[in-house]
């Protein structure tokens, strides 16, 4: 089954949650690799205590970087394996 594609506008403002619930931000935007258009991190916005916690890469803003592959699922949430951040 082809995954299906979604605009980028429908990420933005999404809040990121653990998959066991802790959560982490909001969706502040995208980086990704210009040659191929793979999506390499989530820039997280408005970050919890706990994202701060974490031993996350960081912009040259300070904004947080999740790896996109630590998504598990994206739905009315961007949900992310905590394994994956650390």
């Amino acid at each position: 089954m082809a995954e299906e594609k979604k605009p980028f506008n429908q990420f933005l403002g999404k809040m990121i949650v653990t998959k066991e619930g802790k959560r982490l931000g909001f969706v502040k935007d995208i980086t990704f690799e210009t040659g191929s258009g793979e999506l390499i991190n989530i820039v997280v916005k408005d970050s919890t205590s706990y994202t701060r916690n974490l031993n996350l890469e960081k912009t040259p803003n300070n904004d947080f970087l999740i790896p996109y592959n630590a998504i598990i699922a994206i739905g009315d949430f961007v949900i992310v394996s905590e394994e994956d951040l650390i």
